[in-house]
Order: structure tokens, then sequence, then C-alpha cells
């Protein structure tokens, strides 16, 4: 299919073979898996997928590719196909109507993985593991270790729910239109039991997204009219420090002090 990459949907297709089956093997496809493909896109990784999988769900936005996808996967000899295609926004679609133990993969919109990273987590009890293509940047703060540049809000959010592993870097080149960007297929598989568990979630992020507000100032005053003095002293927490120095539990501690307030 000759298609024309649409910039407002941020599509780069995956052409590079070699990377292709590197992903594909880091992915690791049952037969039986209840897999879903976020942004198929001409198939880079869906034929792969295919070829593995009784049965595929992708979600794809682009009315185009959608009629492209529903003649290159139709049923052929009578059989039917083994593929759903969801024609919605995966910012909106219910990811816990395909059932349980659900797989998801894809080669996320640059330009709105973010927030596809933070809706699925809104739906990661019915999830098993997610295998992404990302921005090399955004992949670099999921992982990030606190005391580095690249720990930040995304990090403790998704390291609260998550355990990701950063698997292979990809370059522009393997990509048509080739990004400006470095990218990076990263893994991530929901906690079987949280770490550390926060009493009020609601909290917990209205913390992390103070904390970070203003990252280069201290926690005395980016939580000021959260935490007073009197609360560092009892979490044992310096409040000269920022917020980049506090790990997971550091968060999850501030958060569950203030629940019981």
């Amino acid at each position: 299919m000759k298609h024309i990459a649409k910039k407002r949907f941020g599509q780069n297709f995956l052409t590079d073979q070699s990377v292709i089956a590197s992903l594909v093997e880091a992915i690791s496809p049952k037969a039986d898996d209840l897999m879903v493909e976020i942004g198929p896109g001409l198939g880079a990784l869906t034929k792969p997928l295919l070829k593995k999988l009784n049965h595929l769900h992708v979600v794809e936005i682009d009315r185009d590719i959608i009629a492209w996808m529903q003649k290159e996967y139709a049923p052929s000899n009578g059989k039917p196909g083994n593929i759903t295609i969801h024609n919605a926004d995966a910012l909106k679609f219910d990811f816990t109507s395909l059932g349980n133990n659900l797989r998801v993969t894809g080669n996320l919109p640059y330009n709105i993985s973010t927030p596809i990273l933070f809706h699925l987590l809104d739906n990661v009890s019915s999830i098993t593991d997610m295998h992404f293509m990302l921005q090399k940047e955004v992949v670099e703060r999921m992982v990030a270790e606190p005391y580095t540049p690249a720990y930040g809000r995304l990090s403790v959010m998704l390291q609260y729910r998550l355990k990701m592993d950063y698997l292979i870097t990809v370059p522009p080149e393997a990509f048509v239109p080739a990004p400006k960007v470095e990218s990076a297929f990263v893994r991530c598989v929901p906690h079987a039991n949280l770490p550390f568990v926060a009493n009020d979630e609601t909290m917990f992020a209205k913390v992390v997204l103070a904390a970070f507000g203003q990252r280069r100032k201290t926690l005395r005053n980016t939580l000021k009219g959260l935490l007073e003095d009197d609360g560092f002293t009892a979490l044992n927490i310096n409040s000269q420090l920022r917020a980049e120095n506090l790990s997971v539990a550091d968060f999850v501690a501030i958060a569950n002090y203030l629940h019981k307030l």
C-alpha cells in the first residue's frame, strides 16, 4: 500500500526487517495469547504476529489504513479472519472490554505516547504485559532511577505499577519516514503485588505532580500546603531535597502520611 504518513497521527512506519524480527522475539507471542496491537499501521508487526497468534486485536484511528487492512486481512477460502480491527482512538478505547490477561504492543505515536501510557494504567488490572516502541528519551525517563536527570513524574507513576525493562535501541533509519529522534523498545509488566501500596492513589498522584511541578525547587517549596515541616520530620525526609531525590517508596510514604491527616 502506498500511504503518505500523516503528521497529525504521528505516523512513522517501521520497515527494517531485522529490527522487526528482534521485536517479535522480545514479545514472544504464543498462539493462544490475547493480544492487542495499538497503531498497526502498514503491518510491520501485525503480519509476523498473525503468523504466531490464533487471533489478534488491533486499534487503529486512521480510516485510510482501516480500509486497507479490511482488504489486506480479509477472510479467504471461506475461512474466518484471525484479526479484529477496532477503528478507535487508543486514548479512549476500553482495553478491559477485550478480556483479562491481555498482552498489549505497538509502535505508539510519539506525540501522544505518554497519555496512552497513563490511559493503559487505568486498564492495568486486565493486562499481563506491554511491549512498546517509543521515543528513546521517553523510555529512558520510564526506567530512570532517583538522582538522575531523566527521573521524573513519568518514572514514579509508571514504576509504582510496572516493572520495566529497556530492551532495544532503534535508529531513525529503521522507519519511513525517519523520525528525528532515536527510538527504543520497552517491556512493561504490572506488579503482581505492589511493592509499596498507596492507601489513596489520588493523593499519591497529587503529591508526585506537585513535587515535580517545579523540579528545581526543594520539596519544602513544591509541597508547601501539602506537607509541612513536622511532616518531613515525622517521615525522616529532608525538606531541602528535590523531587528527583525521592524513591517511589518515599512518595508513597508521603501520600499515606497525608491520607491519615
